[in-house]
């Protein structure tokens, strides 16, 4: 198996970053990789920072895979969205430092975990199911119904409308957005402040406050499984 997700332990954190070719592409490899670097994080009780390579976090699923069958499209899918749901109950804190374009699942991501940090700049963040023709799957809908401001979702879900950074961090996709001479610096403070947190207390919060989402999602993974994009 080659290597297309690479795990690096800092002083603080844990730093897993995609590298799939031009777009990032999410592929079963590119997440099966993800999750046995979780794998090391979670063991080690760690911080961890998702991050992609210098412009670009990830263009969303394999286009190969996604184009061979319907079958194995919703077979992907069902793979991130259990991924999605896996990071939203991460026992640390999970960042995603957002290291250019972020567009569909690769901006789902964002939707996925607890603190987002974007780098501003000609980039471009969100939902382009509905603009190449798939009907968003109901996981989808669950995350940015969840987790973007009400007055973007519908032009994010439904219209497709793409952001520039600064106007992805209005619509709920980032929780930050910096200069990109001072992205690391701006990731490793974060993600330091973040080590600081009480591991156990972080823990039963988050699932009690996502304890709505998570059900919600469990069932449109559900859902999805049989039907159609």
């Amino acid at each position: 198996m080659s290597k297309l997700v690479s795990y690096h332990d800092q002083d603080k954190y844990a730093l897993i970053t995609i590298d799939n070719g031009k777009a990032n592409a999410l592929s079963h490899e590119v997440i099966d990789q993800i999750n046995l670097c979780l794998d090391k994080a979670e063991k080690k009780q760690k911080v961890v920072v998702l991050t992609g390579k210098a412009g670009m976090f990830s263009a969303g699923y394999d286009l190969s895979t996604m184009k061979k069958s319907m079958e194995s499209a919703m077979q992907l899918v069902e793979k991130g969205s259990t991924l999605s749901k896996r990071l939203l109950s991460f026992p640390t804190p999970v960042i995603a430092a957002c290291s250019g374009h972020a567009v569909a699942k690769g901006a789902f991501l964002l939707l996925s975990v607890d603190y987002r940090i974007g780098v501003d700049g000609d980039y471009k963040i969100g939902l382009n199911e509905v603009a190449i023709g798939m009907t968003m799957h109901q996981a989808g809908i669950e995350l940015a119904h969840e987790r973007l401001a009400k007055s973007f979702f519908n032009r994010s879900v439904i219209n497709a409308e793409i952001f520039s950074p600064a106007h992805a961090l209005d619509a709920g996709f980032f929780d930050l957005v910096v200069k990109s001479k001072k992205f690391e610096k701006a990731v490793s403070k974060v993600a330091t402040a973040m080590s600081s947190l009480d591991v156990e207390a972080h823990r039963a919060t988050k699932l009690k406050a996502r304890a709505g989402l998570l059900e919600s999602l469990q069932k449109a993974i559900e859902i999805d499984r049989g039907g159609s994009l």
